[in-house]
C-alpha cells in the first residue's frame, strides 16, 4: 500500500503532535547512529522538545561537547581557548581606547563651557574661541532660516485668511444687490395695484324713488 504524502504544517492536534515528535525523533537518532557506524563519521544530534526537553545522540564515547569544540575550532564562530584569549585581550583594549576617548571629550566639552581652563595655553584659548565663533554663527544661521519659515507660516495664513474674507464680502455684495433689485419691482406692482384700486372704487348711496328724482338729489347735492 502506497503511503500519501504528509503535509508539512504544524500539528494541531497536542496528542498527535507528541507522538509524531516521539516517532521521528527515534528515527532521527537511529538514523545518526547508523550514519556514524556505516560511514565511520563523527555525529552529533542535538534535539530541543516543545517544553524544552533536551534530547541528544554523539558518535564518540565521550560527550557531544567534544563534537561542539571541534565545530568551534572549524567554524571560528566560538574561538578555542587561545584565540578566545586574544579576543577577550582585545575586547579589553578596545574598551580601554574608548574610556580615554570619552574623558577626552568630556573635557573638552566642560572647556567648551568654560570649566577647566586654568590648564589651556593661549593656543588653545584660541582654538576655543574660534571653534565658538564658528558655532554661533551657525546657530545665528538657523535662528535666521528658522524665523524665515515662520514669517513665510504666518503670510501665508494671513493671505489665506484675506482671501476668505473678499470672498464673503462678495458673496455679501451679490446678496444686497440682489435685493435691491427686487425692491423696485416690488414697489411698482404696488403703485399699479393701488391705482386699480381706486379706479375701481365707486361711491355707492342708497336711495329709494324714481330715476328723475335721483338726479335732481344728485344735482342739489352738487
Amino acid at each position: 500500500m502506497v503511503r500519501g504524502k504528509t503535509e508539512m504544517k504544524r500539528i494541531e492536534n497536542e496528542c498527535n503532535r507528541k507522538v509524531t515528535f516521539s516517532k521521528r525523533r527515534n528515527g532521527l537518532l537511529k538514523k545518526a547512529h547508523e550514519l556514524s557506524v556505516l560511514c565511520d563519521a563523527q555525529v552529533g544530534v542535538i534535539i530541543f522538545s516543545q517544553k524544552g526537553t533536551l534530547f541528544e545522540f554523539s558518535s564518540t564515547s565521550s560527550h557531544i561537547s567534544k563534537i561542539l569544540e571541534r565545530y568551534q575550532e572549524y567554524t571560528g564562530v566560538f574561538p578555542p581557548n587561545k584565540l578566545r584569549e586574544d579576543y577577550i585581550q582585545k575586547l579589553k583594549f578596545d574598551s580601554a581606547s574608548m574610556e580615554e576617548k570619552i574623558e577626552i571629550l568630556e573635557l573638552s566639552r566642560r572647556k567648551m563651557l568654560g570649566h577647566c581652563l586654568s590648564s589651556c595655553s593661549f593656543d588653545e584659548l584660541q582654538q576655543m574661541e574660534d571653534k565658538l565663533h564658528t558655532s554661533l554663527q551657525c546657530i545665528r544661521l538657523r535662528k535666521t532660516q528658522l524665523f524665515k519659515e515662520q514669517i513665510e507660516q504666518l503670510q501665508s495664513k494671513i493671505n489665506a485668511w484675506h482671501i476668505f474674507q473678499e470672498r464673503n464680502l462678495l458673496k455679501e455684495n451679490v446678496r444686497l444687490s440682489a435685493m435691491c433689485m427686487e425692491k423696485p419691482l416690488k414697489h411698482i406692482e404696488e403703485e399699479a395695484t393701488e391705482t386699480t384700486h381706486h379706479t375701481l372704487d365707486v361711491e355707492t348711496d342708497l336711495f329709494i324713488g324714481l330715476p328723475k328724482q335721483y338726479a335732481d338729489h344728485n344735482q342739489i347735492y352738487t
